[in-house]
């Protein structure tokens, strides 16, 4: 059978192709070979910048047209010369060079790849298109997804809710408040995130420029190393072996499973809360909760959201172990791993979509809400006891205890013949008869 979203083996080309197909501009095998393309071609063009080869206007305007209007032609006529050589990268250099001569610079070929190793071009073209791929969609996806979860914290602002520790009925809390929980530690990892910087490996077969020195010894080949990387925006590592270390890389994988068990962690309470009856959900027309249960709305998208990035997790967790480590000077283990560094990606923008999707169904179900606050009294002794400290009233805590741990049908009227009985003035019982589940939910700061 042929390639198609119903025979696709991964479900990122398949199932969920419609959500992830403009991810192939960064992790495909063409987007691959785009990026090798761009570094070959930038870095001729910064050797005729540096006065090491002539090239003519017709040639660089050739060669700059290659680069911005690489297609899937292109990619073919590569890899057709990749079944000679067996080798991905001289393929690249082959197919500039015959576009060299198309623009008449035959005498110029031999400076295409010159000095350099195919770690150089990988190295460079993976780190550039992980860059574009994290500065185009990964963050404005993550900072949009926040930004809503920041409009929803602050819809919901004055809204009071029965909190949960352990599962049990908590002290009072806002859910706005409860929703800035997730807004502000995924801001958090955001600045550490671009914090990172996007680093490449230039130097040479061993990192050494063992071929450009010997070449031109009087050249400071770190120099010009550092100033092209940083022409195509990248920071250059100095010491390295063939390869980079991808420690900085492993530095995102990390950050990014981070921000994903942060959202799993939203999901999951997001989850519980519409189990709780705290959010009702939006139906659609014609869909279905279940195939023999009619009167289900089940939280599929944070369900969805909540495998996706686990799945992530799981493939970023193999990267950032594996791809820092190498034998010796290099081993191609590498290699095919770095093919795959779009998997998680491709799913983490799945979950977030997915969560997008969830959140935007939710709808109030004040009235449950407000019940539940009702149905629990008991929580309130936290602030009466606490009250009575302050009064130096003897063992407060023991007394509330007395009342309300494990007990049942603990409301309004148990709370207040309770403070009938204490020995204290008129005022304050009145004070502590204002106290109620709906009021006692502290403070947080504005947002």
């Amino acid at each position: 059978m042929e390639l198609s979203p119903l025979t696709a083996i991964s479900a990122i080309d398949g199932r969920y192709r419609k959500q992830v197909q403009h991810l192939d501009d960064y992790f495909s095998e063409f987007a691959l070979m785009k990026y090798r393309v761009i570094i070959e071609v930038e870095y001729l063009l910064f050797l005729e910048k540096k006065k090491f080869v002539k090239l003519t206007n017709k040639s660089i305007k050739h060669l700059q047209k290659v680069m911005t209007d690489f297609g899937p032609e292109d990619a073919q006529e590569i890899k057709q010369i990749e079944y000679t050589t067996n080798h991905d990268v001289k393929a690249v250099e082959y197919f500039l060079k015959t576009e060299l001569e198309k623009s008449g610079g035959k005498a110029a070929k031999e400076w295409i790849h010159f000095g350099l190793t195919s770690q150089d071009i990988n190295n460079t073209a993976v780190p550039l298109s992980w860059k574009h791929s994290i500065e185009y969609e990964y963050l404005p996806a993550l900072l949009n997804l926040n930004t809503q979860l920041k409009l929803l914290a602050k819809e919901w602002k004055n809204i009071p809710m029965l909190a949960h520790t352990h599962g049990q009925p908590a002290s009072p809390t806002k859910l706005g408040k409860e929703i800035m929980v997730f807004t502000e530690r995924i801001q958090n990892q955001v600045e550490q995130f671009i914090a990172i910087p996007f680093m490449g490996k230039f130097g040479g077969a061993t990192g050494n420029f063992n071929a450009h020195h010997l070449a031109y010894p009087k050249t400071d080949w770190i120099k010009f190393g550092n100033e092209f990387l940083q022409h195509l925006g990248l920071s250059r590592q100095q010491f390295t072996t063939q390869i980079e270390h991808y420690d900085n890389l492993a530095a995102h994988f990390d950050c990014m499973k981070r921000i994903n068990n942060i959202f799993v962690d939203l999901c999951r309470d997001v989850w519980s809360y519409i189990s709780m009856e705290y959010f009702k959900q939006k139906t659609k027309e014609g869909e279905v909760g279940s195939s023999a249960m009619p009167h289900k709305v089940n939280p599929i998208d944070f369900e969805n959201a909540e495998g996706n990035l686990g799945l992530a997790n799981a493939v970023l967790e193999h990267l950032s172990a594996k791809l820092p480590v190498s034998r010796l000077q290099r081993d191609l283990t590498d290699s095919t791993v770095l093919r795959n560094i779009g998997v998680p990606f491709a799913h983490t923008i799945i979950a977030f979509k997915s969560i997008e999707k969830g959140l935007g169904k939710l709808i109030i179900n004040t009235d449950k809400i407000h019940a539940s606050l009702d149905n629990n009294w008991a929580v309130v002794a936290e602030a009466i006891q606490t009250v009575l400290r302050r009064e130096n009233y003897p063992q407060p805590y023991e007394a509330l205890k007395e009342l309300t741990r494990g007990k049942q049908a603990i409301d309004k009227n148990t709370i207040h013949e309770f403070i009938d009985t204490l020995k204290i003035d008129t005022e304050l019982k009145k004070q502590l008869k204002k106290i109620s589940p709906h009021n006692y939910t502290g403070v947080s700061p504005n947002y």
